[in-house]
């Protein structure tokens, strides 16, 4: 079960170049991830470049769901995150298979040895604020316990999220293309 959808609003100029609200709703796209049961995207805004152009182009997230950002992009999105134990009879092809769907095959990193299923890792930058309810961060050597309020900022590293309550969590993500520094890789 999600949480309740949050308002959007986005700004832009009129003919006269005079702020205005463009829109006042729910996001545009809101993605029910099947691959990963009760996980849920909501796609706030994205942007392909840097600097960004400030125009009154269309709305930018009414494309494919993508995990990680274009070249020089960012994506700001929420994420309902279930309780681990809605995601327990998942197997490795649907973990796989959802990646994928998300343009990001290569991201999923579980093996044998890995301490959570849906290890991954993308070239990226992302901060995740967590909104509501609690999850634990996991990485390959170790993990903490994340409450309302923590911030993550994750340096493109091996990771996973693991609900481990009763209760659907959801974390805000800006995500913001990266490049490994060599050794890193």
């Amino acid at each position: 079960m999600s949480l309740a959808v949050m308002r959007r609003i986005v700004t832009g100029h009129n003919e006269q170049g005079k702020a205005v609200i463009v829109s006042d709703a729910p996001p545009a796209m809101i993605i029910d991830f099947k691959a990963i049961p009760g996980t849920v995207f909501y796609e706030i805004w994205n942007t392909n470049e840097s600097p960004v152009a400030i125009n009154n182009a269309p709305d930018p997230t009414l494309r494919p769901v993508q995990l990680h950002p274009t070249p020089q992009g960012s994506i700001i999105r929420f994420v309902d995150i279930p309780p681990d134990s809605v995601q327990e009879n998942i197997s490795g092809a649907d973990i796989a298979a959802g990646f994928a769907h998300i343009g990001a095959a290569s991201a999923a990193t579980h093996n044998d040895d890995s301490p959570h299923k849906l290890m991954h890792r993308t070239e990226t930058i992302d901060y995740g604020i967590l909104i509501s309810g609690e999850l634990w961060l996991i990485v390959d050597e170790g993990e903490t316990k994340l409450t309302v309020g923590d911030v993550v900022i994750q340096r493109g590293t091996n990771h996973a999220w693991a609900n481990r309550s009763n209760e659907v969590a959801r974390m805000v993500f800006i995500l913001l293309d990266g490049k490994f520094a060599e050794g890193i890789a």
